[in-house]
């Protein structure tokens, strides 16, 4: 079962309850299901974490934090897929939506520098040209990675629900 796998590489949460950072904002960051590991939390967890790794916004982590009170989804789960674009990754993938963006709207898009991706003093003179084009591809990619993260994740934990000894045991007639 999935539950069994992510447990044993995810931490307990109990510590991370005590942590000093999170103790002082109160009840809200101890409901079971922020720490669950159960197929809604997880696989919502999943595709609105990989929305908002998408949304070329800061702060991701804090609207992935607040969404996890909100929609009460495995908050350790929307994390990692949020830090899917971090500084390394950031660049190529806002990259790839802005040029896909241009394409939906049919705009010129910026040239490529000779080191490869447009420099940050280009992006900032050019920026009222760039949004459009960029907010429009980031809504596309992260809407549609979101739903199929959560489509997969559903999709995967049913089957290995159906395949695990437990499953098979219900299932059997009773003689």
């Amino acid at each position: 079962m999935p539950r069994k796998f992510l447990r044993r590489y995810l931490n307990n949460s109990t510590g991370l309850k005590s942590h000093w950072l999170i103790a002082h904002l109160g009840s809200r960051m101890h409901h079971p299901s922020l720490w669950q590991l159960n197929r809604r939390s997880v696989s919502g967890a999943a595709g609105v974490g990989l929305f908002l790794a998408f949304l070329p916004v800061p702060f991701q982590l804090v609207l992935g934090a607040l969404s996890a009170l909100w929609l009460r989804i495995n908050l350790f789960i929307i994390a990692s897929c949020i830090l899917l674009t971090n500084p390394f990754t950031m660049g190529p993938a806002f990259y790839a939506c802005y040029r896909l963006g241009a394409w939906m709207l049919d705009s010129p898009t910026l040239a490529l520098s000779d080191a490869g991706l447009p420099d940050l003093g280009t992006l900032l003179d050019r920026f009222s040209e760039i949004w459009r084009p960029m907010l429009a591809g980031s809504l596309v990619v992260g809407t549609v990675s979101g739903i199929c993260a959560y489509a997969l994740i559903n999709l995967i934990w049913r089957y290995l629900d159906i395949q695990s000894p437990e499953a098979e045991e219900t299932r059997r007639d009773p003689p």
